[in-house]
């Protein structure tokens, strides 16, 4: 691999590690579709997203990468890209927080698995499974996918947003909207404000929400 593709993909994994960089506006857009997966016994197994950057960040990111075709990307020409984005975010768990039952300790997530990206239409969409550590057998989920740094906002999409896998009947899902969309160059708070401790966690007032209540 050349230095100049080297280039792209730390780039790429640093622009996605926002934790450790306080903003108060978002750099990078993503719309979000996911699938709470269930398995037969039950249980909540993991959470199945499909994340769609915005064009200019999908430009950024495939720039200086091999195609046989130019400006079209296979999925095994982006493997590399897709494995550097999601070995990266492990220490954020993927910016997905979820609780089960009301309790306080978010549940843990393993590595992903099924990681691809795909270029259609000139954007890039990140596929991934994420398990649960162990899954859980839950009258109530609630999960929230935020950047609590506001590097990165997360949507959902207009169109199926959100659906349920293989979940008892009786299960009922809700899916919450942040209450102001984050529309692309728009500034929610001064730079310097965001550098305050109490502005460190901004970013989930924007969060995109899922909730599951089972009877």
């Amino acid at each position: 691999m050349n230095r100049l593709v080297n280039t792209v993909l730390a780039a790429f994994a640093g622009l996605l590690i926002a934790g450790g960089a306080a903003s108060a506006h978002p750099h990078v857009w993503v719309t979000v579709q996911s699938q709470i997966v269930y398995a037969p016994d039950g249980t909540i197994s993991g959470v199945r997203h499909a994340w769609t950057f915005d064009d200019m960040f999908s430009t950024f990111a495939t720039q200086g990468l091999a195609s046989k075709q130019k400006g079209v990307f296979t999925r095994e020409e982006l493997q590399p890209l897709a494995e550097v984005n999601v070995s990266s975010l492990k220490e954020y768990d993927f910016f997905n927080h979820a609780k089960a039952d009301g309790r306080r300790t978010p549940l843990p997530f393993l590595e992903p698995k099924d990681y691809h990206l795909e270029h259609k239409d000139q954007l890039l969409t990140l596929h991934f499974l994420l398990p649960l550590k162990t899954p859980v057998k839950a009258k109530s989920l609630d999960l929230e996918i935020f950047d609590p740094a506001y590097f990165v906002d997360f949507s959902f999409a207009e169109k199926d947003p959100v659906s349920l896998i293989g979940a008892p009947a009786q299960c009922k899902l809700t899916v919450a909207r942040a209450g102001e969309a984050a529309a692309p160059n728009v500034q929610r708070l001064p730079d310097a404000m965001a550098n305050q401790p109490d502005t460190l966690n901004f970013g989930q007032q924007f969060a995109s929400k899922i909730m599951v209540r089972c009877p």
